[in-house]
């Protein structure tokens, strides 16, 4: 029975493409000894000891993949990898044990890194570090342990995840930098509960969430970092970065395949689209775009890998010029499909819906764009201006 077009449009592309991501290794030859679940992957990275030797050029192309298909399941993904790098570094090895041991097994297994506030979010990486611009959720010191208060909103698998990562203020008399820990809080801890599923405009997949703290209390050893925890999570803010234009790259790179596919056989005017001088041109300029998009990405990613010093400039550049240059692609594609383009069963608004939400994700444009000119003029740019 032939496949329609719709069919042909809706369903997910292949990840066995035969791209080089490292010394010789494709993503076809990757996948087919990794597979596509999330848990087989980290169970497979985990036994073949690869995270030891991944780089971030793997790393881009493996998130680019996974988003050409869904952007939320490689946000799902992205959530484990972060707490599982935070996991790894910091949890002490009975708890390490205990949840890797269910990440691998159980195949619905989530994890979820909870930083962001109802009043603050990326904003709070302005120069900006006193105590009144410190986290609104806190932590105190029991006997027994921590008693956490607060919320936190807009959280990645946070309406479904099994284990969290919490930020919360453990000193109120100095900077976020110097004042904020970091916590394990299991979903089942008591005073810990979720409060609402956010519904998000893209990414949907992800099951954006609300969490509330109310007297939570978690043993001692869920302390992951006391007091420098924003420092120490610095060892994916790199990688995160670059990750999330790379997942951002992958949604353009599916809106300009299907769109490529549909200008060369729909006929508009007694002709196929593509030989209308107007739409071939914006095809280009699609591939264009996308073009200087994985340029910028592939130099930070080697930027990150040789621990270049502007490797944090580059990141937050490649992040927002992701954002800003991939909605203008999907843009192109959502307009030469016609009405086609706002019909829920052709699939093109669905990306288009999903490149608007990485304008907001891992940072506001304005917010990446100040860190941009903070890194590389720290001494003007980076001042605390006081408070108003």
């Amino acid at each position: 029975m032939p496949v329609s077009r719709r069919e042909q449009q809706l369903a997910p592309p292949p990840i066995d493409r035969e791209i080089t991501v490292s010394e010789g290794i494709t993503v076809k030859e990757l996948s087919e000894k990794l597979g596509i679940k999330a848990n087989l992957v980290i169970k497979k990275l985990v036994e073949k000891k690869i995270f030891a030797t991944i780089n971030q050029n793997l790393d881009t192309k493996m998130a680019e993949e996974i988003a050409r298909g869904d952007s939320g399941l490689a946000d799902k993904m992205v959530q484990n990898w972060k707490v599982s790098v935070l996991l790894r570094q910091f949890a002490p090895k009975h708890l390490q044990e205990k949840w890797f041991k269910r990440l691998v097994a159980e195949p619905q297994f989530l994890m979820a890194h909870c930083l962001t506030e109802p009043r603050g979010a990326s904003d709070r990486w302005l120069p900006y570090n006193v105590p009144e611009a410190a986290m609104q959720t806190k932590a105190v010191k029991a006997k027994d342990g921590w008693v956490i208060n607060g919320r936190k909103q807009f959280i990645s698998n946070g309406y479904d995840a099994s284990l969290y990562v919490v930020y919360a203020n453990t000193n109120p008399k100095v900077g976020m930098l110097q004042g904020t820990s970091s916590f394990l809080v299991p979903r089942e801890t008591k005073g810990f509960s979720v409060a609402r599923c956010n519904e998000t405009l893209g990414c949907r997949f992800m099951n954006n969430g609300e969490i509330v703290f109310e007297d939570c209390r978690v043993p001692a050893d869920h302390l992951l970092v006391e007091g420098d925890a924003l420092g120490k999570a610095g060892v994916y803010f790199r990688p995160g970065k670059i990750i999330q234009a790379a997942k951002n790259l992958g949604v353009g790179v599916r809106a300009f395949e299907v769109t490529a596919d549909y200008v060369q056989n729909y006929v508009q005017g007694g002709r196929i689209l593509i030989k209308h001088q107007a739409v071939a041109l914006r095809l280009a300029d699609m591939a264009t775009r996308i073009e200087a998009v994985r340029a910028l990405l592939g130099r930070a990613a080697r930027a990150v890998d040789d621990d270049a010093a502007d490797a944090d400039t580059l990141c937050n550049m490649a992040k927002v010029y992701a954002s800003e240059e991939i909605l203008k692609v999907v843009q192109h594609a959502v307009e030469l499909h016609g009405g086609n383009g706002m019909m829920l069963d052709f699939g093109i608004e669905k990306l288009f819906r999903d490149a608007a939400i990485f304008l907001h994700m891992d940072a506001t444009v304005d917010i990446s764009k100040m860190k941009i000119v903070k890194s590389m003029f720290p001494h003007t740019a980076g001042k605390y201006a006081g408070p108003e």
